[in-house]
């Protein structure tokens, strides 16, 4: 059941939109945040201490077989599937997803997204120096809604996740991370210099304005995310 669930949601938007908690074992979570009464959301700058986020792992193989691994997944390429549930106000700092393509689904509660595509821009040698990027989405999201799609170069490739109610998120990833591979995940923040550029001419023609700058940091300590157990059925390939 679980599988044909994990084929649908990389081919057909109508399955990954039908996909529930129940479906992964998270119905008592997800009924959990039905009744929540929390606080009101608080900026995670107002937090010494940033809640645990849990990654539950699914599954991992080197590709789906057949006819189930053409589409939006790449014949031969690794898959990843995984979900993070994530407490009220924790954060997910700005991150990238390096030569991947990433499908996301919201299972449950609410949150705000922000994400960002690098610009066709000259790269400076020195990697911590910062570079200009596009805002591709500064949303909120509540489930139910629909997959969200992320690729190598567009759809938001770099994003940032920060949580308004408990919640969780499904991910296939493909390829999945891989340092063997020169596939690292790296964070980001907007830089906090004065004298860069707020609008950049690209190939000598197209402007593009509101440029945001970002270069890489080390996320704070208290910055954790901890391996849980995943309940739910398993997927057999």
């Amino acid at each position: 059941m679980m599988k044909n669930l994990a084929i649908g949601y990389v081919h057909s938007n109508k399955e990954r939109d039908k996909i529930r908690p129940s479906d992964v074992g998270l119905e008592q979570e997800a009924q959990h945040v039905r009744l929540w009464s929390g606080p009101v959301h608080q900026r995670n700058g107002s937090h010494p201490s940033l809640p645990t986020i849990k990654y539950l792992h699914l599954h991992e193989c080197d590709s789906f077989s057949g006819k189930e691994r053409e589409g939006l997944i790449k014949r031969g390429k690794k898959v990843q599937i995984g979900i993070f549930c994530m407490p009220p106000s924790s954060v997910i700092p700005l991150h990238n997803h390096p030569g991947m393509t990433v499908l996301s689904k919201l299972l449950y509660g609410s949150l705000y997204v922000k994400s960002f595509d690098w610009l066709d821009f000259p790269v400076a040698a020195d990697p911590s120096e910062a570079r200009p990027a596009e805002l591709v989405r500064d949303t909120e999201m509540t489930a139910p809604s629909g997959t969200t799609i992320l690729y190598p170069s567009s759809g938001g490739n770099i994003h940032t996740f920060e949580a308004i109610t408990p919640c969780a998120i499904l991910d296939i990833l493909s390829p999945p991370y891989s340092s063997e591979h020169g596939r690292h995940c790296t964070y980001f923040r907007k830089s906090p210099r004065r004298d860069l550029p707020g609008e950049l001419q690209l190939n000598g023609m197209m402007t593009v304005s509101d440029v945001t700058w970002l270069e890489e940091f080390q996320p704070p300590d208290n910055f954790v995310i901890r391996r849980g157990q995943y309940k739910g059925p398993v997927i057999r390939r």
